[in-house]
Protein backbone atom coordinates (compact mmCIF):
# COMPACT_ATOMS: atom_id res chain seq x y z
CA UNK A 1 0.00 0.00 0.00
CA UNK A 2 1.49 3.34 -1.05
CA UNK A 3 1.88 5.79 1.78
CA UNK A 4 2.46 9.53 1.32
CA UNK A 5 4.98 10.85 3.85
CA UNK A 6 3.56 13.77 5.84
CA UNK A 7 6.06 13.27 8.65
CA UNK A 8 8.55 15.52 10.43
CA UNK A 9 11.24 14.20 8.09
CA UNK A 10 13.30 17.37 7.95
CA UNK A 11 14.12 17.08 11.65
CA UNK A 12 13.82 13.42 12.59
CA UNK A 13 14.20 10.93 9.73
CA UNK A 14 17.74 9.79 9.03
CA UNK A 15 18.76 9.12 5.46
CA UNK A 16 19.18 5.52 4.52
CA UNK A 17 17.17 4.17 7.45
CA UNK A 18 14.56 1.50 6.64
CA UNK A 19 11.06 2.81 6.13
CA UNK A 20 9.38 3.62 9.41
CA UNK A 21 6.03 2.34 10.59
CA UNK A 22 2.86 4.14 9.61
CA UNK A 23 2.46 5.43 13.17
CA UNK A 24 5.94 6.92 13.16
CA UNK A 25 5.27 8.53 9.81
CA UNK A 26 2.01 10.16 10.85
CA UNK A 27 2.78 10.90 14.51
CA UNK A 28 6.53 10.91 15.13
CA UNK A 29 7.42 10.20 18.74
CA UNK A 30 8.38 13.08 20.98
CA UNK A 31 12.01 12.50 22.02
CA UNK A 32 13.39 13.57 25.36
CA UNK A 33 11.78 13.99 28.75
CA UNK A 34 8.11 14.90 28.98
CA UNK A 35 8.93 16.66 32.25
CA UNK A 36 11.47 18.94 30.58
CA UNK A 37 8.97 19.46 27.79
CA UNK A 38 6.98 21.42 30.38
CA UNK A 39 9.74 22.71 32.67
CA UNK A 40 11.71 24.35 29.86
CA UNK A 41 8.77 26.28 28.36
CA UNK A 42 7.53 27.23 31.84
CA UNK A 43 10.91 28.70 32.76
CA UNK A 44 11.01 30.73 29.55
CA UNK A 45 7.43 31.91 30.17
CA UNK A 46 8.39 32.87 33.73
CA UNK A 47 11.27 34.93 32.36
CA UNK A 48 8.85 36.69 29.99
CA UNK A 49 6.35 37.22 32.80
CA UNK A 50 8.97 38.90 34.99
CA UNK A 51 9.87 41.23 32.13
CA UNK A 52 6.22 42.13 31.65
CA UNK A 53 5.10 42.56 35.25
CA UNK A 54 8.10 44.43 36.67
CA UNK A 55 7.14 48.12 36.97
CA UNK A 56 3.96 47.42 34.98
CA UNK A 57 2.41 50.61 36.35
CA UNK A 58 5.09 52.69 34.61
CA UNK A 59 4.44 55.13 33.10
CA UNK A 60 1.79 56.31 35.52
CA UNK A 61 -0.28 57.76 32.73
CA UNK A 62 -2.89 56.86 30.14
CA UNK A 63 -0.85 55.51 27.24
CA UNK A 64 -2.08 55.98 23.64
CA UNK A 65 -5.47 54.26 23.08
CA UNK A 66 -5.67 53.09 26.69
CA UNK A 67 -7.90 56.15 27.04
CA UNK A 68 -10.66 54.20 25.29
CA UNK A 69 -10.22 50.63 26.44
CA UNK A 70 -9.45 51.05 30.12
CA UNK A 71 -12.57 53.20 30.54
CA UNK A 72 -14.74 50.91 28.43
CA UNK A 73 -13.49 47.98 30.50
CA UNK A 74 -14.35 49.71 33.75
CA UNK A 75 -17.75 50.61 32.34
CA UNK A 76 -18.39 46.95 31.51
CA UNK A 77 -17.38 46.07 35.05
CA UNK A 78 -19.68 48.74 36.48
CA UNK A 79 -22.68 48.80 34.11
CA UNK A 80 -22.38 45.71 31.93
CA UNK A 81 -22.05 47.91 28.81
CA UNK A 82 -19.85 50.76 27.62
CA UNK A 83 -21.01 54.14 28.92
CA UNK A 84 -20.03 57.74 28.12
CA UNK A 85 -17.61 59.41 30.53
CA UNK A 86 -17.14 63.07 31.37
CA UNK A 87 -14.46 65.30 29.90
CA UNK A 88 -11.10 64.92 31.68
CA UNK A 89 -12.12 61.49 32.99
CA UNK A 90 -8.52 60.33 32.53
CA UNK A 91 -7.27 62.98 34.93
CA UNK A 92 -9.91 62.03 37.48
CA UNK A 93 -8.93 58.36 37.25
CA UNK A 94 -5.22 59.08 37.68
CA UNK A 95 -6.13 61.23 40.69
CA UNK A 96 -7.98 58.27 42.21
CA UNK A 97 -11.56 59.46 41.55
CA UNK A 98 -13.27 56.69 39.61
CA UNK A 99 -16.77 57.43 40.84
CA UNK A 100 -17.16 60.82 39.19
CA UNK A 101 -16.21 59.88 35.67
CA UNK A 102 -19.68 59.01 34.31
CA UNK A 103 -21.88 61.31 32.30
CA UNK A 104 -25.23 61.81 34.04
CA UNK A 105 -28.45 61.36 32.07
CA UNK A 106 -32.11 61.70 32.95
CA UNK A 107 -34.09 58.50 33.27
CA UNK A 108 -36.02 59.22 30.06
CA UNK A 109 -32.80 59.99 28.14
CA UNK A 110 -30.62 57.14 29.35
CA UNK A 111 -29.69 56.33 25.75
CA UNK A 112 -27.59 59.51 25.63
CA UNK A 113 -25.24 57.91 28.13
CA UNK A 114 -24.65 54.83 25.97
CA UNK A 115 -21.22 54.85 24.36
CA UNK A 116 -20.86 53.99 20.66
CA UNK A 117 -17.93 51.56 20.45
CA UNK A 118 -16.51 49.89 17.36
CA UNK A 119 -14.94 46.71 18.75
CA UNK A 120 -16.65 43.68 20.35
CA UNK A 121 -16.55 43.42 24.14
CA UNK A 122 -14.35 40.43 24.98
CA UNK A 123 -10.96 42.18 25.00
CA UNK A 124 -12.39 44.89 27.23
CA UNK A 125 -13.88 42.29 29.57
CA UNK A 126 -10.39 40.79 29.88
CA UNK A 127 -8.94 44.20 30.73
CA UNK A 128 -11.80 44.60 33.21
CA UNK A 129 -10.70 41.43 35.02
CA UNK A 130 -7.40 43.12 35.89
CA UNK A 131 -9.21 46.27 37.02
CA UNK A 132 -11.48 44.17 39.20
CA UNK A 133 -8.49 42.52 40.87
CA UNK A 134 -6.09 45.47 41.19
CA UNK A 135 -8.23 48.58 40.80
CA UNK A 136 -8.64 51.29 38.17
CA UNK A 137 -4.98 52.25 37.94
CA UNK A 138 -2.21 51.68 35.37
CA UNK A 139 -1.16 48.35 36.89
CA UNK A 140 -4.76 47.19 37.07
CA UNK A 141 -5.75 47.97 33.51
CA UNK A 142 -2.51 46.45 32.14
CA UNK A 143 -2.47 43.31 34.28
CA UNK A 144 -4.54 41.14 31.93
CA UNK A 145 -2.40 42.13 28.94
CA UNK A 146 0.76 41.16 30.84
CA UNK A 147 -0.76 37.84 31.84
CA UNK A 148 -1.85 36.82 28.34
CA UNK A 149 1.49 38.05 26.99
CA UNK A 150 3.28 35.66 29.35
CA UNK A 151 0.86 32.82 28.58
CA UNK A 152 1.48 33.36 24.87
CA UNK A 153 5.17 32.60 25.49
CA UNK A 154 4.25 29.29 27.12
CA UNK A 155 1.85 28.41 24.30
CA UNK A 156 4.29 29.15 21.51
CA UNK A 157 7.05 27.20 23.25
CA UNK A 158 4.78 24.16 23.49
CA UNK A 159 3.53 24.60 19.92
CA UNK A 160 7.06 24.86 18.53
CA UNK A 161 8.08 21.80 20.55
CA UNK A 162 5.21 19.80 19.08
CA UNK A 163 5.91 21.00 15.54
CA UNK A 164 9.67 20.31 15.68
CA UNK A 165 9.75 17.45 18.22
CA UNK A 166 12.44 19.41 20.06
CA UNK A 167 12.19 20.92 23.54
CA UNK A 168 15.25 23.06 22.81
CA UNK A 169 13.63 24.60 19.74
CA UNK A 170 10.41 25.08 21.69
CA UNK A 171 12.29 27.08 24.31
CA UNK A 172 14.01 29.05 21.54
CA UNK A 173 10.58 30.04 20.17
CA UNK A 174 9.38 31.10 23.61
CA UNK A 175 12.51 33.18 24.14
CA UNK A 176 12.07 34.96 20.80
CA UNK A 177 8.50 35.93 21.67
CA UNK A 178 9.59 37.03 25.15
CA UNK A 179 12.22 39.31 23.59
CA UNK A 180 10.15 40.85 20.82
CA UNK A 181 9.67 44.55 21.46
CA UNK A 182 6.19 44.87 19.97
CA UNK A 183 4.83 41.87 21.85
CA UNK A 184 6.49 43.21 25.01
CA UNK A 185 4.99 46.72 24.69
CA UNK A 186 1.51 45.41 23.89
CA UNK A 187 1.81 43.09 26.91
CA UNK A 188 2.27 46.18 29.07
CA UNK A 189 -0.46 48.31 27.49
CA UNK A 190 -4.25 48.07 27.73
CA UNK A 191 -4.91 47.75 24.01
CA UNK A 192 -6.85 44.97 22.31
CA UNK A 193 -4.20 43.63 19.96
CA UNK A 194 -2.36 41.47 22.49
CA UNK A 195 -5.64 39.68 23.28
CA UNK A 196 -6.29 39.12 19.58
CA UNK A 197 -2.77 37.69 19.22
CA UNK A 198 -3.31 35.43 22.24
CA UNK A 199 -6.57 33.91 21.04
CA UNK A 200 -5.31 33.41 17.48
CA UNK A 201 -2.21 31.66 18.78
CA UNK A 202 -4.27 29.57 21.21
CA UNK A 203 -6.59 28.50 18.39
CA UNK A 204 -3.61 27.54 16.22
CA UNK A 205 -2.11 25.58 19.12
CA UNK A 206 -5.33 23.63 19.64
CA UNK A 207 -5.42 22.68 15.96
CA UNK A 208 -1.81 21.47 16.11
CA UNK A 209 -2.75 19.16 18.99
CA UNK A 210 -5.93 18.09 17.18
CA UNK A 211 -3.86 17.18 14.12
CA UNK A 212 -1.75 14.74 16.15
CA UNK A 213 -4.74 13.32 18.03
CA UNK A 214 -6.79 12.79 14.86
CA UNK A 215 -3.88 11.03 13.16
CA UNK A 216 -3.37 8.82 16.19
CA UNK A 217 -7.00 7.72 16.04
CA UNK A 218 -6.70 7.12 12.31
CA UNK A 219 -3.67 4.87 12.82
CA UNK A 220 -5.45 2.99 15.63
CA UNK A 221 -8.31 2.30 13.23
CA UNK A 222 -5.94 1.25 10.46
CA UNK A 223 -4.17 -1.23 12.73
CA UNK A 224 -7.22 -2.80 14.39
CA UNK A 225 -10.28 -2.45 12.15
CA UNK A 226 -11.60 -3.60 8.82
CA UNK A 227 -10.37 -1.24 6.14
CA UNK A 228 -12.76 0.84 4.07
CA UNK A 229 -12.43 3.24 1.15
CA UNK A 230 -13.25 6.36 3.14
CA UNK A 231 -12.01 5.57 6.61
CA UNK A 232 -13.54 6.09 10.05
CA UNK A 233 -15.37 8.82 11.89
CA UNK A 234 -12.78 10.27 14.28
CA UNK A 235 -15.04 11.27 17.15
CA UNK A 236 -15.87 14.58 18.79
CA UNK A 237 -12.31 15.97 18.58
CA UNK A 238 -12.35 18.21 21.67
CA UNK A 239 -9.16 20.02 20.66
CA UNK A 240 -10.81 21.24 17.47
CA UNK A 241 -13.82 22.36 19.50
CA UNK A 242 -11.39 24.25 21.75
CA UNK A 243 -9.83 25.82 18.65
CA UNK A 244 -13.26 27.03 17.55
CA UNK A 245 -13.86 28.58 20.95
CA UNK A 246 -10.47 30.35 20.87
CA UNK A 247 -10.97 31.65 17.34
CA UNK A 248 -14.49 32.78 18.19
CA UNK A 249 -12.93 34.63 21.12
CA UNK A 250 -10.44 36.23 18.70
CA UNK A 251 -13.38 37.54 16.66
CA UNK A 252 -14.97 38.77 19.89
CA UNK A 253 -11.86 40.88 20.53
CA UNK A 254 -11.48 42.29 17.01
CA UNK A 255 -13.28 41.42 13.81
CA UNK A 256 -9.99 40.73 12.04
CA UNK A 257 -10.01 37.40 13.87
CA UNK A 258 -12.44 36.14 11.20
CA UNK A 259 -9.63 35.82 8.66
CA UNK A 260 -7.77 33.40 10.91
CA UNK A 261 -10.96 31.48 11.67
CA UNK A 262 -11.75 30.85 8.00
CA UNK A 263 -8.15 30.07 7.03
CA UNK A 264 -7.57 27.71 9.97
CA UNK A 265 -10.86 25.89 9.32
CA UNK A 266 -9.75 25.18 5.74
CA UNK A 267 -6.27 24.24 6.94
CA UNK A 268 -7.70 21.71 9.39
CA UNK A 269 -9.78 20.09 6.65
CA UNK A 270 -6.74 19.88 4.36
CA UNK A 271 -4.82 18.18 7.16
CA UNK A 272 -7.66 15.65 7.51
CA UNK A 273 -7.53 14.93 3.80
CA UNK A 274 -3.76 14.52 3.95
CA UNK A 275 -4.00 12.08 6.87
CA UNK A 276 -6.58 9.93 5.12
CA UNK A 277 -4.47 9.94 1.97
CA UNK A 278 -1.37 9.07 3.99
CA UNK A 279 -2.85 5.77 5.20
CA UNK A 280 -3.69 4.84 1.63
CA UNK A 281 -7.48 5.18 1.60
CA UNK A 282 -8.95 4.90 -1.88
CA UNK A 283 -11.32 7.83 -1.31
CA UNK A 284 -9.57 10.13 1.16
CA UNK A 285 -11.26 13.34 0.01
CA UNK A 286 -14.75 11.87 0.03
CA UNK A 287 -13.97 10.41 3.45
CA UNK A 288 -12.88 13.78 4.79
CA UNK A 289 -16.01 15.51 3.51
CA UNK A 290 -18.27 12.78 4.87
CA UNK A 291 -16.58 12.09 8.21
CA UNK A 292 -14.67 15.28 9.11
CA UNK A 293 -16.58 18.22 7.65
CA UNK A 294 -19.73 17.80 9.83
CA UNK A 295 -17.70 17.89 13.06
CA UNK A 296 -15.52 20.59 11.52
CA UNK A 297 -18.56 22.80 10.94
CA UNK A 298 -19.62 22.27 14.54
CA UNK A 299 -16.18 23.21 15.83
CA UNK A 300 -15.24 25.97 13.39
CA UNK A 301 -18.62 27.57 12.65
CA UNK A 302 -21.19 26.93 15.38
CA UNK A 303 -18.84 27.11 18.39
CA UNK A 304 -17.20 30.39 17.25
CA UNK A 305 -20.62 31.91 16.53
CA UNK A 306 -21.89 31.00 20.01
CA UNK A 307 -18.70 32.33 21.59
CA UNK A 308 -18.98 35.62 19.72
CA UNK A 309 -22.63 36.17 20.61
CA UNK A 310 -21.99 35.20 24.24
CA UNK A 311 -19.41 37.99 24.49
CA UNK A 312 -22.28 40.46 23.98
CA UNK A 313 -24.25 39.17 26.98
CA UNK A 314 -23.93 42.48 28.81
CA UNK A 315 -25.43 44.35 25.86
CA UNK A 316 -28.37 41.94 25.57
CA UNK A 317 -29.01 41.85 29.33
CA UNK A 318 -29.14 45.60 30.00
CA UNK A 319 -31.24 48.52 28.85
CA UNK A 320 -28.39 51.02 28.52
CA UNK A 321 -26.31 49.63 25.66
CA UNK A 322 -25.89 51.65 22.47
CA UNK A 323 -28.71 51.05 20.01
CA UNK A 324 -30.98 49.22 22.50
CA UNK A 325 -34.73 49.83 22.19
CA UNK A 326 -35.39 48.27 25.56
CA UNK A 327 -38.48 50.23 26.58
CA UNK A 328 -40.16 49.93 23.21
CA UNK A 329 -39.32 46.25 22.90
CA UNK A 330 -40.48 45.20 26.37
CA UNK A 331 -43.84 46.89 25.90
CA UNK A 332 -44.64 44.62 22.94
CA UNK A 333 -44.19 41.27 24.66
CA UNK A 334 -41.36 38.72 24.95
CA UNK A 335 -41.40 37.50 21.33
CA UNK A 336 -41.15 41.03 19.97
CA UNK A 337 -38.45 41.80 22.56
CA UNK A 338 -36.25 38.95 21.28
CA UNK A 339 -36.75 39.82 17.61
CA UNK A 340 -36.21 43.52 18.25
CA UNK A 341 -33.05 42.86 20.28
CA UNK A 342 -31.55 40.75 17.50
CA UNK A 343 -32.51 43.36 14.91
CA UNK A 344 -30.96 46.15 16.98
CA UNK A 345 -27.80 44.11 17.46
CA UNK A 346 -27.46 43.48 13.72
CA UNK A 347 -28.13 47.15 12.96
CA UNK A 348 -25.40 48.11 15.44
CA UNK A 349 -22.97 45.80 13.63
CA UNK A 350 -23.83 47.35 10.28
CA UNK A 351 -23.07 50.80 11.71
CA UNK A 352 -19.71 49.56 13.00
CA UNK A 353 -18.89 48.00 9.63
CA UNK A 354 -19.55 51.35 7.98
CA UNK A 355 -17.28 53.04 10.50
CA UNK A 356 -14.37 50.69 9.81
CA UNK A 357 -14.76 51.05 6.04
CA UNK A 358 -14.66 54.84 6.31
CA UNK A 359 -11.86 55.19 8.88
CA UNK A 360 -9.38 57.29 6.92
CA UNK A 361 -8.37 60.05 9.33
CA UNK A 362 -4.73 61.10 9.43
CA UNK A 363 -2.41 60.33 12.32
CA UNK A 364 1.29 61.07 12.83
CA UNK A 365 2.10 57.37 13.36
CA UNK A 366 -0.09 55.69 10.75
CA UNK A 367 1.64 53.24 8.42
CA UNK A 368 0.91 51.09 5.39
CA UNK A 369 0.94 47.30 5.82
CA UNK A 370 3.77 46.83 3.31
CA UNK A 371 6.05 48.73 5.72
CA UNK A 372 5.25 46.69 8.83
CA UNK A 373 7.81 43.87 8.36
CA UNK A 374 10.50 46.54 7.90
CA UNK A 375 9.57 48.48 11.08
CA UNK A 376 9.64 51.72 9.12
CA UNK A 377 7.01 53.50 11.21
CA UNK A 378 7.05 52.71 14.94
CA UNK A 379 4.32 54.11 17.16
CA UNK A 380 5.12 56.46 20.03
CA UNK A 381 2.71 55.13 22.63
CA UNK A 382 3.96 57.63 25.20
CA UNK A 383 6.54 60.40 25.43
CA UNK A 384 7.22 62.96 28.13
CA UNK A 385 10.22 65.24 28.27
CA UNK A 386 11.49 65.85 31.79
CA UNK A 387 14.35 67.77 33.33
CA UNK A 388 16.97 67.05 35.97
CA UNK A 389 15.66 63.61 36.94
CA UNK A 390 18.17 61.35 35.14
CA UNK A 391 21.54 62.84 36.00
CA UNK A 392 21.46 65.41 33.20
CA UNK A 393 19.22 68.34 32.34
CA UNK A 394 17.21 66.91 29.43
CA UNK A 395 15.51 63.58 30.10
CA UNK A 396 12.95 61.44 28.27
CA UNK A 397 10.34 58.93 29.41
CA UNK A 398 9.00 56.99 26.44
CA UNK A 399 7.17 53.87 25.33
CA UNK A 400 7.91 53.04 21.70
CA UNK A 401 5.78 50.45 19.94
CA UNK A 402 8.33 48.67 17.77
CA UNK A 403 9.52 45.13 17.19
CA UNK A 404 13.02 43.96 18.02
CA UNK A 405 14.84 44.51 14.70
CA UNK A 406 17.07 41.43 14.96
CA UNK A 407 13.97 39.25 15.34
CA UNK A 408 11.88 40.98 12.67
CA UNK A 409 14.58 41.11 10.03
CA UNK A 410 15.67 37.59 10.87
CA UNK A 411 12.06 36.50 10.51
CA UNK A 412 11.91 38.01 7.02
CA UNK A 413 14.75 35.74 5.94
CA UNK A 414 13.12 32.79 7.72
CA UNK A 415 9.78 33.39 5.98
CA UNK A 416 11.53 33.40 2.60
CA UNK A 417 13.12 30.10 3.63
CA UNK A 418 9.66 28.77 4.54
CA UNK A 419 8.41 29.61 1.04
CA UNK A 420 11.32 27.70 -0.51
CA UNK A 421 10.86 24.79 1.90
CA UNK A 422 7.14 24.51 1.23
CA UNK A 423 7.53 24.75 -2.55
CA UNK A 424 10.22 22.07 -2.56
CA UNK A 425 8.80 19.62 0.01
CA UNK A 426 5.18 20.63 0.74
CA UNK A 427 6.04 20.39 4.45
CA UNK A 428 2.88 21.10 6.41
CA UNK A 429 4.66 23.17 9.05
CA UNK A 430 6.01 25.69 6.58
CA UNK A 431 2.59 25.91 4.95
CA UNK A 432 0.79 26.45 8.25
CA UNK A 433 3.17 29.19 9.38
CA UNK A 434 3.00 30.99 6.03
CA UNK A 435 -0.80 30.80 5.94
CA UNK A 436 -1.15 32.21 9.45
CA UNK A 437 1.35 34.98 8.78
CA UNK A 438 -0.42 36.01 5.58
CA UNK A 439 -3.83 36.04 7.30
CA UNK A 440 -2.46 38.62 9.71
CA UNK A 441 -1.02 40.74 6.92
CA UNK A 442 -2.67 40.48 3.50
CA UNK A 443 -6.24 41.55 4.46
CA UNK A 444 -4.91 44.96 5.50
CA UNK A 445 -3.71 45.59 1.94
CA UNK A 446 -7.35 45.59 0.79
CA UNK A 447 -8.26 48.35 3.24
CA UNK A 448 -5.10 50.25 2.42
CA UNK A 449 -5.92 50.21 -1.31
CA UNK A 450 -9.72 50.32 -1.33
CA UNK A 451 -10.44 52.56 1.66
CA UNK A 452 -7.14 54.26 2.51
CA UNK A 453 -7.84 53.10 6.07
CA UNK A 454 -5.91 54.44 9.07
CA UNK A 455 -3.56 51.66 10.24
CA UNK A 456 -0.68 51.25 12.68
CA UNK A 457 2.28 48.93 13.11
CA UNK A 458 0.76 47.25 16.16
CA UNK A 459 -2.00 45.81 13.95
CA UNK A 460 0.73 43.32 12.99
CA UNK A 461 0.65 41.79 16.50
CA UNK A 462 -1.08 38.53 15.39
CA UNK A 463 1.71 38.02 12.83
CA UNK A 464 4.44 38.00 15.49
CA UNK A 465 4.00 34.43 16.82
CA UNK A 466 4.18 33.06 13.29
CA UNK A 467 7.29 35.09 12.53
CA UNK A 468 8.78 33.44 15.63
CA UNK A 469 7.67 29.99 14.44
CA UNK A 470 9.29 30.66 11.06
CA UNK A 471 12.53 31.54 12.85
CA UNK A 472 12.26 28.36 14.91
CA UNK A 473 11.65 26.09 11.93
CA UNK A 474 14.56 27.74 10.12
CA UNK A 475 16.75 27.16 13.19
CA UNK A 476 15.75 23.49 13.09
CA UNK A 477 16.81 23.25 9.47
CA UNK A 478 20.14 24.90 10.26
CA UNK A 479 20.86 22.59 13.21
CA UNK A 480 19.74 19.53 11.27
CA UNK A 481 18.26 16.17 12.38
CA UNK A 482 19.56 14.18 15.32
CA UNK A 483 21.42 11.87 12.92
CA UNK A 484 23.40 14.69 11.30
CA UNK A 485 27.14 14.80 11.92
CA UNK A 486 28.23 16.28 15.25
CA UNK A 487 30.14 19.04 13.49
CA UNK A 488 27.06 20.01 11.45
CA UNK A 489 24.90 20.17 14.55
CA UNK A 490 27.55 22.04 16.52
CA UNK A 491 27.82 24.72 13.86
CA UNK A 492 24.03 24.95 13.53
CA UNK A 493 23.58 25.24 17.28
CA UNK A 494 26.28 27.93 17.41
CA UNK A 495 24.52 29.94 14.70
CA UNK A 496 21.17 29.62 16.46
CA UNK A 497 22.69 30.51 19.82
CA UNK A 498 24.44 33.53 18.35
CA UNK A 499 21.17 34.72 16.87
CA UNK A 500 19.41 34.34 20.23
CA UNK A 501 22.22 36.29 21.91
CA UNK A 502 21.94 39.09 19.33
CA UNK A 503 18.18 39.24 19.92
CA UNK A 504 18.77 39.49 23.68
CA UNK A 505 21.32 42.29 23.23
CA UNK A 506 19.06 44.14 20.79
CA UNK A 507 16.10 43.88 23.19
CA UNK A 508 18.26 45.01 26.10
CA UNK A 509 19.40 48.06 24.11
CA UNK A 510 15.80 49.03 23.34
CA UNK A 511 14.40 48.14 26.76
CA UNK A 512 14.51 51.67 28.27
CA UNK A 513 12.29 53.04 25.46
CA UNK A 514 10.01 49.99 25.51
CA UNK A 515 9.38 50.03 29.26
CA UNK A 516 9.09 53.77 29.91
CA UNK A 517 12.34 54.24 31.81
CA UNK A 518 13.51 57.82 32.39
CA UNK A 519 16.80 58.21 30.51
CA UNK A 520 18.87 61.10 29.12
CA UNK A 521 17.43 62.58 25.96
CA UNK A 522 20.57 61.71 24.00
CA UNK A 523 20.15 58.05 24.96
CA UNK A 524 16.49 58.12 23.91
CA UNK A 525 17.41 59.71 20.59
CA UNK A 526 20.12 57.10 19.96
CA UNK A 527 17.47 54.36 20.14
CA UNK A 528 15.08 55.87 17.61
CA UNK A 529 14.85 53.88 14.37
CA UNK A 530 14.57 55.59 10.98
CA UNK A 531 14.52 59.05 12.57
CA UNK A 532 13.75 60.90 9.35
CA UNK A 533 10.54 58.91 8.92
CA UNK A 534 8.86 59.54 12.22
CA UNK A 535 10.48 62.00 14.65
Amino acid sequence: MAVTDFSHKAFSEPEGEPERSLRDRLIPAMPGSALWGWVGPLLVALFGAVLRFVDLGRPKAVVFDETYYMKDAYSLLTWGVERVTVKDADKLILAGDSGGIWKQCAADKIGECASYVVHPPLGKWMIAAGEWMFGLNPFGWRAAAALVGALSILIIARVARRMTRSTLLGCFAGLMLALDGLAFVLSRTALLDIFLMFWVLAGFACLIVDRDRARSRLVDWYETSTLSARGPYLGARPWRLAAGLCLGAACAVKWSGIFFLVAFAIMSLVWDMGARKAVGLRKPYAGAFEKDVPTGLLAMALVPAITYVASWTGWFATATGYGRNWTEATSQGPAYFVVNSIGSWIDYHLQVLGFHNQLDSTHPYLSEPWSWPLLLRPVAFFYEGRQNVCGVKDCSEAVLGVGTPVIWYGALAALIAMVAWYVSTRDWRAGAVLLAYLMGWLPWFYWAIADNRTMFLFYAAPMVPFMVLALTLAAGLIIGPSTASPSRRMVGAAITGAFALLALINFGWLYPVLAGEVIPYVDWNARMLFKSRWI
